[in-house]
């Protein structure tokens, strides 16, 4: 959940195709017209209080922790989102470059692969050992339902974000491969810019860490996906660099 992205003076502002799926589908709700500082507060205000009410009904005070770091990386991983969108269409970046990042979708279809990997290694991660899966050693064995909703919303809007990520860095290197020497200093710049934000948007993601030190099929892959999006986009980043 998060607003326009709108902020930026040198920033069209987008069309509908011309912006992450979420983007778009906050941006149709009539009436919602909020800066995205206040966008991400409203996220995290929403997703915390739901979790701390449940936690107080459901007596699931140990799981706090873990869902919190969730929703301020939910958060976090929007703001850095929408600061990423902003510095690649205030730039003069080729059209074919933002077309294929916000038109073809293919973070969402990247965002249900990670989605359905992740709610597999909850579910059954650990039972070949005699370990618990995650998702009762954190609500109990009984599992209430609004508790298992708002965990599984939560971590949809996190693997979201990480096929966000994925095709963020993918593009953003297939684009400085294809054009780094057709542009000027400023885009390369903005471009540069872009490439650190998809950096930083998946090392947000090592809060996560210490809540999956003892399942290593998760701690391998969110360490995993922070490396591969780090080399790639600095890759990129070092590619522009050296066309200056």
């Amino acid at each position: 959940m998060a607003g326009d992205a709108g902020g930026d003076s040198d920033s069209p502002t987008p069309e509908y195709g011309e912006t992450w799926v979420y983007e778009s589908i906050v941006g149709a709700i009539p009436g919602v017209d909020l800066s995205p500082t206040a966008a991400v507060t409203v996220q995290f205000l929403l997703f915390e209080g739901a979790m701390l009410a449940l936690a107080a009904g459901y007596d699931l005070w140990s799981a706090v922790p873990a869902g919190t770091a969730a929703v301020g990386v939910a958060a976090a991983g929007s703001y850095l989102m929408l600061a990423l969108s902003r510095e690649i269409r205030a730039s003069s970046a080729p059209p074919a470059y933002p077309r294929l990042l916000f038109g073809t979708s293919i973070e969402v279809v990247l965002g249900v692969l990670a989605f359905v990997a992740l709610v597999t290694a909850l579910l059954a991660g650990g039972a070949g050992v005699g370990r618990r899966p995650l998702l009762t050693a954190l609500l109990g064995p009984a599992l209430p339902v609004p508790a298992v909703y708002l965990a599984l919303l939560v971590l949809w809007d996190l693997c979201y974000r990480i096929g966000t990520g994925w095709w963020a860095s993918v593009v953003g290197l297939s684009r400085s491969v294809r054009y780094r020497r057709t542009l000027d200093a400023p885009t390369r710049a903005r471009l540069r810019r872009a490439d650190l934000l998809t950096i930083g948007f998946a090392l947000v993601q090592l809060a996560l860490v210490p809540f999956v030190g003892d399942r290593p099929v998760l701690l391998v892959a969110i360490v995993g996906h922070v490396l591969a999006v780090t080399v790639v986009s600095g890759a990129s980043v070092v590619l522009l660099s050296r066309s200056a």
